[in-house]
């Protein structure tokens, strides 16, 4: 029996020192994947906090006996912790800019659906207000409930997290937590794709029309991000 496996199971028994030096010895790991939560107005330490909570309860339900790698069982229950903390508390706080463009788009559109008889188009919305697409498109969403990236998107079911949490050990794990970096060495128009389809929860034809494409050129798009980024992770 390995040293984890005998603090947990001491832990288990009732010694709380037990499951405390297997925080210290896993603060790097519980710090990894609070990363990933960073910047959803939540506190780092706080998040540090909420997956030593996880982390605690993946001690609490591990089975020694099961042979799996206790990282591998670790990091969804941690993740989960964090997730539910930020679903419950109201998820990504929206700033007060990004609320106050929201706002002045949706006038602008109305405005202009007025003048033209019609709903304008994302470019004649971008020329008016001197916002690019992406940013239109971020701040018409950004009042709206913020999609997680546990949301089934494309037609084969697949989540970003699907990346992050299919794996078979610790150490390929840590390297899947690196999706953002791998998002950010795509080409621009698939990184928009990307972006717009699963943090900011827009329909493919939606996608379409900030892009100025067909929905079948974002279906492409997206197809061929996912495999980018797939390889990336997964080098």
């Amino acid at each position: 029996m390995t040293r984890t496996e005998e603090l947990i199971r001491a832990s288990q028994d009732g010694d709380k020192e037990a499951g405390e030096t297997l925080i210290k010895e896993n603060a790097g790991l519980i710090w990894s994947v609070a990363r990933r939560f960073s910047g959803r107005g939540t506190d780092m330490d706080d998040l540090y906090q909420l997956g030593c909570l996880g982390f605690l309860k993946a001690v609490e339900g591990f089975d020694l006996e099961y042979g799996t790698q206790f990282s591998t069982y670790a990091v969804p229950k941690i993740a989960g912790e964090i997730r539910r903390f930020l679903r419950d508390d109201g998820a990504i706080k929206v700033s007060r800019s990004l609320k106050e463009q929201s706002v002045q788009i949706k006038s602008l559109r109305n405005r202009l659906t007025n003048a033209y008889g019609r709903e304008p188009t994302i470019q004649e919305l971008s020329t008016h207000s001197g916002l690019s697409a992406e940013e239109i498109a971020v701040a018409e969403t950004a009042t709206r409930e913020v999609e997680s990236i546990q949301r089934e998107t494309s037609a084969e079911g697949f989540t970003l997290e699907n990346i992050l949490t299919d794996t078979e050990s610790e150490d390929r794990m840590l390297e899947k937590l690196a999706l953002r970096q791998a998002i950010e060495h795509l080409c621009q128009r698939e990184q928009m794709v990307i972006r717009l389809r699963y943090y900011h929860g827009l329909t493919q034809d939606r996608v379409a029309r900030v892009l100025g494409v067909s929905q079948v050129q974002v279906s492409r798009i997206e197809k061929k991000a996912i495999g980018h980024l797939r390889e990336q992770v997964e080098s």
